[in-house]
C-alpha cells in the first residue's frame, strides 16, 4: 500500500503526510454495503500504532480519525493517540481554531492576486457531490486564496495557489475553486476534461497551525509531492 510519512509524534498524537491515492477509511455505500476492500490509512495506523484502536467517535470504522482528506488529496493529517487528545483536537476543529493551509494547482490563469469565496455548500441528494446550487443542508463555507505562480503545463495555462479554508466543509476547496472558473487540475468530480497529464487532483494540505496544548502554538508542515513541481 501507499505509505504515509510521519512528520511529528509525541505521547498525544502523530502528524502524517498522506500520499495522494490513499483513502482514509472504509466508507459505506448504498444500504449499508461496503465498497470492495482496499488498503486504507486506518489499516496502516492499526499496524503502526495499535493503541489507537479504541480512539474516536467511531473506532470500529475510523479509529483515530478526527479530520480527513479526500483520497486524491495529499498532505498533513493529525492522528490522536488517546481519547482525551481526540476530544481536544475535535474541539479545536469545531471551533475553527486549527489554521489550515493548502497548495492547489488550478486550470487557467487566475488574474486576481488574491480573493475570498464566501458561498454556502450543501448536499446533492443521492450523490457524493456537494454544491453551492442546492438548498439541502446548506452550511457556511469560506475560502481565501493567494496566487503564488503562473504555470504552463502541457501547453495549457495553470495557476498555483496557496489556499486558506476558514471552514471545513466536505470538498470545500474543490467546489469553491470550480465555482470561480478555476477547478483544480485533475479533479474528476468538480473539474473539467483537459489534456493536462496528471494522475490525481493537485491539492495538497501543506500545513496546520494550532495549540498543541493550551498556550503553546505549533505549526506542522508536509513536504510538497514531486507531482506539484513543474
Amino acid at each position: 500500500m501507499l505509505e504515509p510519512q510521519i512528520i511529528y509524534e509525541d505521547e498525544n498524537f502523530l502528524a502524517i503526510n498522506k500520499p495522494a491515492g490513499l483513502i482514509v477509511h472504509e466508507v459505506k455505500v448504498k444500504k449499508g454495503r461496503m465498497r470492495q476492500k482496499e488498503a486504507t490509512l486506518v489499516d496502516w495506523l492499526l499496524r503502526a500504532r495499535p493503541e489507537i484502536a479504541n480512539v474516536g467517535d467511531d473506532p470500529l470504522t475510523r479509529p483515530g480519525i478526527v479530520h480527513r482528506l479526500d483520497r486524491d488529496t495529499s498532505g498533513i493529517l493529525l492522528i490522536p493517540k488517546t481519547q482525551a487528545y481526540f476530544d481536544y483536537l475535535k474541539n479545536l476543529f469545531t471551533l475553527y481554531e486549527v489554521k489550515k493551509q493548502y497548495i492547489a494547482i488550478v486550470c487557467g490563469n487566475v488574474k486576481e492576486k488574491k480573493g475570498v469565496i464566501d458561498k454556502p455548500i450543501g448536499i446533492i441528494s443521492g450523490t457524493l457531490r456537494r454544491s453551492v446550487h442546492t438548498k439541502k443542508m446548506l452550511k457556511t463555507a469560506i475560502t481565501e486564496y493567494v496566487v503564488t505562480r503562473h504555470l504552463m503545463i502541457a501547453g495549457e495555462e495553470a495557476t498555483m495557489l496557496r489556499v486558506y479554508p476558514k471552514t471545513g466543509r466536505t470538498h470545500q476547496i474543490r467546489i469553491h475553486l470550480a465555482l470561480i472558473g478555476h477547478p483544480i487540475v485533475g479533479d474528476r468530480l468538480y473539474g473539467k476534461k483537459h489534456s493536462l497529464l496528471v494522475t490525481h487532483q493537485l491539492l495538497h494540505a501543506e500545513s496546520v497551525e494550532f495549540a498543541i496544548c493550551p498556550g503553546k502554538m505549533v505549526k506542522l508542515e508536509a513536504k510538497l509531492p514531486a507531482t506539484f513541481k513543474f
